[in-house]
């Protein structure tokens, strides 16, 4: 089941996955001296909140990326941290490393591996290349540009060919990578789907229109 805040439910084992939180990127801009509004890990905590009352899964899967840096969970101010200690406590955690997260979460809950399996399905950071079966990932923040009453929209989406599934980033300040970009299109050298986040839907077209605009663009 594929969530229009950006997250996966899988009902027969009960879990909850979510891809790409970045909690404290905020911070990280700020050290940089780019002054953001820090606010972005407390509003990924709160479409997580969401999530876990919608759901009331039995485990959540985080994807990798799941903190901004190394740093980042000692960052986390006092209230965030004890909120998502609480939800950790409450629910299972399993922390996939990722890229910008290479080493367990210090001092909160969960066990950290470098890929999840359950049942006929594993849950790794990044896709890997070549065939795939039953493979969940993120990494690459999926997003894709639809034209709309003589606009265009740019949204966050799932991408998928029934074999390998790739869910966008569910943190506030996270950016995206084009549908269309070679990174993605590799993945899926016979098409599939798109899910675009809608405010209380998916819209779900074809991932070969896409690929064929970017083969019109290049």
């Amino acid at each position: 089941m594929l969530d229009p805040a950006g997250a996966l439910f899988w009902p027969a084992g009960r879990l909850l996955v979510v891809a790409d939180l970045h909690f404290e990127k905020g911070s990280a801009a700020a050290v940089r001296g780019a002054l953001l509004p820090p606010w972005d890990t407390r509003a990924t905590l709160d479409k997580l909140t969401t999530l876990l009352r919608r759901y009331a899964p039995q485990r959540v899967v985080a994807l990798g990326d799941s903190f901004h840096d190394a740093g980042a969970a000692a960052r986390l101010q006092p209230q965030d941290h004890a909120r998502l200690t609480a939800m950790a406590q409450a629910t299972p955690f399993t922390w996939v490393l990722g890229n910008h997260d290479p080493a367990p979460p210090a001092g909160l809950p969960g066990e950290a591996m470098v890929e999840f399996r359950a049942g006929p399905l594993v849950f790794r950071h990044e896709a890997v290349n070549g065939p795939a079966s039953g493979e969940i990932s993120g990494h690459y923040h999926p997003k894709a540009l639809v034209p709309v009453r003589g606009t265009a929209v740019s949204r966050p989406c799932f991408v998928s060919d029934g074999r390998r599934l790739i869910l966008p980033a569910l943190g506030a300040y996270t950016g995206g990578l084009d549908v269309r970009d070679p990174a993605i299109a590799r993945l899926f050298p016979r098409g599939g789907r798109i899910f675009l986040l809608g405010r209380d839907r998916l819209f779900s077209f074809p991932y070969g229109a896409f690929r064929a605009d970017r083969d019109r663009m290049t």
